[in-house]
């Protein structure tokens, strides 16, 4: 069966970003101090927002399965985390909480600092193993099995976003 593409406008995609800006401004006995783009999904909402926020960015990229650079990026961070930086990792959706969790994880491996890492993301989904501090919206995994498609991704072919959503089959169906 292929999945219901549910395509976000960049006018919907600059206000769930202008709500992440606003969100942080909300919690001001928290601010990061870096803003960290995860590959592939997070790289564009953290431009946004380092632009809507004026804080600095870098990117972590674990979508390439490339372990030995993000790792080295990580646990750079962590060490960061020590000398008191706080850092928000941004990335596009919270859908099953798999990346969250990684990060978490690996980030704890190389001793962060305990508070000093929070998650945005665009999308939030309330069902996920992991939670996050910071999202723009919320859906429902459980009544929500659209696969949606950021602005970033609409060049994509229709094959390629199906064999995306096909990846974890019970977020679709």
């Amino acid at each position: 069966m292929a999945p219901t593409l549910t395509f976000i406008s960049h006018d919907a995609f600059a206000a769930d970003v202008r709500a992440l800006a606003a969100a942080l401004t909300a919690t001001p006995d928290w601010q990061p101090s870096l803003l960290i783009g995860m590959g592939r999904g997070g790289l564009v909402p953290a431009v946004y927002l380092s632009h809507a926020t004026d804080l600095p960015m870098i990117s972590c990229d674990l979508s390439s399965h490339a372990t030995a650079f993000a790792d080295a990026t990580l646990a750079r961070l962590a060490e960061r985390t020590r000398d008191g930086t706080r850092l928000l990792f941004v990335d596009d959706i919270n859908d099953s909480g798999r990346t969250i969790g990684l990060l978490r994880r690996r980030l704890s491996d190389f001793d962060a600092a305990p508070g000093s890492v929070r998650f945005a993301t665009l999308l939030d989904n309330e069902v996920s193993a992991e939670r996050v501090e910071y999202c723009a919206r919320t859906i429902d995994r459980r009544v929500v099995k659209d696969w949606f498609v950021f602005p970033w991704e609409a060049l994509a072919s229709k094959e390629a976003l199906a064999e995306d959503a096909a990846e974890v089959p019970e977020r679709i169906q």
